[in-house]
C-alpha cells in the first residue's frame, strides 16, 4: 500500500528536452494558462470547504450553546494544523507530482468536512453523557478533530500550487502574475460567504458544509485531467532559459551540486530574511482571520445587522481585497528603492486606520466602503510578505517549503487570532460590557506590530547590503594588490 501512494505521488521524470522551437512554444503557450487557470480556480474552491465556518459560526454557536471562546478553539483547531502541514506538507509537495497531491487534498479535505457537518447529527448537545462528560462537550471536541484534520488536509493545497507558480512563472513576470493569482484568495472568500450564507438562510448550518464538499470534490476530479507538474516533465526547458531570462550561473552551478536537503538548510533554515518576513507574516494572519472569521458575527452582535448585510459587507471586504493585492505587487515592481517592504508598511498604516474608522462608523453605507478597504490593505501584506518577498528571498528548488515556512507562521497569527479574538471579546465583555471593542483593540495593535517588524527587515536588509558592498570593496583591493 505504502509503495502504491508513493508511485501515485512521486515527481515524474525530466523528459528529454524537445528540440523544435515551434513545437515549444506552442506547448508553453497552453501549458502556461492551464496550469494558472488550474491553480486559480483550485484555490477559489478550496475555500469552500475552509471559509464556509465564518458564515456557520454564530449558528453553529447558537444551535449547540457555545460561548465566544469555545468558539475560537474549535476555529483555531484549524489554524494550528493548516500551519504546521503547510510547511510539512511543503517540504512533501517539493518532491511530489503536482497533478496527484494537489487533486487529492481537495478530495479528503471534502470529506473531513462532511465529517464535521455530520457529527452533529449523531452527537446532540443535551443531558446525555458520553463516559462521565456532557455530550456538548463531547461534541465540541469531535468538532474540533474534524476541523483540525480538514486543515491538515487543506494545508496540502497551497504548497504543490506554489510549486507550479515558481517552476511556471519567469522571474520577470513572477511578481505581477504571482499577485493576479492571489485574487483567487478574495474571490474564494467572497464566493464561500454568498454560497454559504444562501445556503444557511434557506436550509440551515449543516448545508454550508454538505453541498461545498460535493463542488470542491468535482473540482478536485477536473484538477487531475487539467494539471501537470514542472515543464522539464512535458520535455520543456527552464522557464527562465525559454524565455532568456538573466540567471546567476555561478549561483545555478552550487545548486547543482547541492542535495534538496542542503538547500533546505541553506535557503530556510539559516536564511534570516525568510525568518524576519515569516514573523511579520504572523501578524498579517492575526488581522486577516480576525476580520474574515469575525465579521458576520461582529455586525450581527455589534452593529444589530442582518445575516444578509453581514455578508454583504464580508463580501466587499473579499472582492476589493484583491485590488489591494494587485496594487500592491504593481506598486512594489516599481518602487525606485528595490524594497518592496515600504509598501506593506504603508498598506499596515492604511490597515490600522481603516479598522479604528470602522469600528466607530455609524453610516451604514460607510461601512461597506471601510470593509472593503480593510480588505484591501490586508491582501497587500498578505502578497507580499509571505507570498512575493518569502520567495525572492529563496530559491525555487524549495518554493514550497519556503512559503510553507512562511505560511506556518502565518497560521500560528491564525491560532493567536482565532483564540485571542475570542477571549478578547469575553474579557471586555464582561469588565467593560464592550467585548468586541476588545476584537478591534486586538487588530489594530497587529497592525502597529506589523510595522515594527517592517522597520526591523528594512534595517537588517540595509545592514547587509553595507556589509556586502565592504566585503566587495576590500575583495577588489585584495586583487589590485596582488596584481602590483
Amino acid at each position: 500500500m505504502t509503495n502504491i501512494l508513493a508511485r501515485f505521488f512521486k515527481e515524474p521524470p525530466i523528459k528529454p528536452e524537445i528540440q523544435d522551437k515551434a513545437t515549444v512554444d506552442k506547448m508553453y503557450k497552453h501549458w502556461s494558462i492551464r496550469i494558472f487557470l488550474s491553480c486559480y480556480v483550485a484555490y477559489i474552491v478550496a475555500h469552500f470547504c475552509r471559509k464556509n465556518i465564518a458564515v456557520a459560526l454564530p449558528f453553529i454557536g447558537q444551535d449547540l450553546g457555545y460561548t465566544n471562546t469555545q468558539l475560537g478553539i474549535l476555529g483555531s483547531s484549524l489554524y494550528m494544523t493548516y500551519g504546521i502541514g503547510k510547511f510539512i506538507n511543503g517540504i512533501i509537495a517539493d518532491r511530489s507530482n503536482v497533478r496527484t497531491f494537489l487533486p487529492t487534498a481537495m478530495i479528503i479535505s471534502a470529506i473531513a468536512n462532511l465529517c464535521f457537518a455530520y457529527s452533529a447529527v449523531f452527537i446532540t448537545p443535551g443531558h446525555v453523557s458520553f463516559f462521565g462528560l456532557p455530550s456538548a462537550t463531547v461534541l465540541l471536541w469531535v468538532l474540533t478533530f474534524f476541523w483540525g484534520a480538514n486543515g491538515w488536509f487543506q494545508s496540502m493545497i497551497f504548497p504543490p500550487i506554489a510549486k507550479a507558480l515558481s517552476y511556471w512563472l519567469s522571474k520577470s513576470e513572477r511578481a505581477t502574475k504571482w499577485s493576479i493569482w492571489s485574487t483567487s484568495h478574495q474571490l474564494g472568500v467572497f464566493s464561500t460567504v454568498m454560497i454559504s450564507g444562501i445556503l444557511i438562510g434557506h436550509f440551515g448550518w449543516k448545508t454550508a458544509f454538505g453541498i461545498e464538499a460535493v463542488l470542491v470534490t468535482i473540482t478536485g476530479l477536473f484538477l487531475y485531467w487539467s494539471l501537470r507538474d514542472r515543464p522539464q516533465s512535458l520535455g520543456l526547458p527552464d522557464v527562465d532559459v525559454y524565455k532568456n531570462e538573466p540567471i546567476e550561473k555561478a549561483e545555478e552551478s552550487k545548486k547543482a551540486k547541492m542535495s534538496y536537503f542542503e538547500m533546505f538548510r541553506k535557503y530556510i533554515v539559516c536564511n534570516k530574511i525568510l525568518w524576519l518576513l515569516s514573523i511579520a507574516y504572523a501578524f498579517v494572519y492575526v488581522i486577516r482571520f480576525g476580520t474574515e472569521d469575525w465579521f458576520v458575527k461582529y455586525l450581527m452582535e455589534y452593529k444589530g445587522d442582518t445575516l444578509a448585510i453581514a455578508t454583504a459587507k464580508l463580501s466587499s471586504l473579499a472582492v476589493v481585497g484583491s485590488i489591494g493585492a494587485i496594487a500592491a505587487g504593481w506598486f512594489s515592481d516599481r518602487s525606485k528603492s528595490g524594497s518592496r517592504i515600504p509598501i506593506n508598511i504603508a498598506f499596515f498604516i492604511g490597515l490600522g486606520v481603516c479598522l479604528f474608522l470602522f469600528h466607530i462608523n455609524t453610516i451604514d453605507a460607510f461601512d461597506y466602503v471601510l470593509a472593503a478597504l480593510i480588505g484591501a490593505f490586508t491582501a497587500g501584506p498578505q502578497l507580499l510578505l509571505g507570498g512575493v518577498c518569502a520567495l525572492e528571498a529563496t530559491s525555487k528548488e524549495v518554493a514550497s517549503a519556503a512559503l510553507g515556512f512562511a505560511g506556518m507562521f502565518g497560521y500560528v497569527g491564525a491560532v493567536l487570532s482565532a483564540s485571542g479574538t475570542g477571549f478578547m471579546i469575553d474579557t471586555f465583555q464582561k469588565h467593560f460590557n464592550n467585548g468586541w471593542l476588545g476584537a478591534v483593540i486586538f487588530w489594530i495593535s497587529s497592525a502597529i506590530i506589523g510595522i515594527m517588524m517592517c522597520l526591523v527587515i528594512m534595517a537588517y536588509s540595509s545592514a547587509q547590503k553595507r556589509k556586502l558592498q565592504v566585503q566587495t570593496v576590500e575583495t577588489s583591493d585584495e586583487k589590485e594588490t596582488v596584481k602590483q
